[in-house]
């Protein structure tokens, strides 16, 4: 059974979900394709000890790698993106091209974008670290003004602001 609980942090309150002892969701505020809450979850705090804990060091500039058990639910097309997704290092950005490319589907850039929107594990599966070819911020679920922070977080002000 699903176990849920929120938690604040600098991007506004997070919702954590976890299923049979990992992470299967991490959902931001106002979040576009954030679930419904399921009247089967249960709130238990307690069953988040490791990823709180991870989440805080890397607001707090202290954890560049997570390593949580996760469970995020998808196609194998969105497993596969995902997992891509997670190889692009702390402070580091690719374009939605270059994920095409490692995903084994060059062209697809549209595609892999709309796997990098569904991400349902944020921050923690960085979808945030996918810009335009060009370096323009696009599309993030959790919203601009969200991904922008946490790409000005990670890499020490390499976006600054305008």
């Amino acid at each position: 059974m699903p176990s849920t609980t929120t938690i604040e942090t600098p991007v506004g309150p997070i919702t954590l979900l976890s299923e049979e002892g990992a992470i299967s969701g991490l959902y931001m505020r106002d979040q576009r394709y954030a679930p419904e809450q399921d009247e089967t979850w249960t709130s238990d705090r307690a069953v988040f000890g490791q990823v709180i804990e991870e989440l805080e060091a890397y607001f707090d500039r202290e954890l560049t790698t997570f390593t949580v058990p996760l469970r995020p639910k998808g196609t194998p097309f969105q497993q596969e993106v995902w997992r891509q997704l997670r190889k692009i290092p702390y402070g580091e950005t690719i374009s939605y091209g270059e994920l095409a490319n490692r995903v084994a589907r060059p062209g697809a850039a549209r595609a892999v974008g709309s796997a990098n929107g569904h991400n349902p594990i944020g921050i923690i599966v960085p979808c945030h670290r996918v810009i335009g070819a060009n370096g323009s911020m696009t599309g993030y679920a959790g919203g601009l003004d969200r991904k922008t922070w946490l790409l000005r977080h990670e890499s020490n002000n390499l976006f600054p602001e305008a």
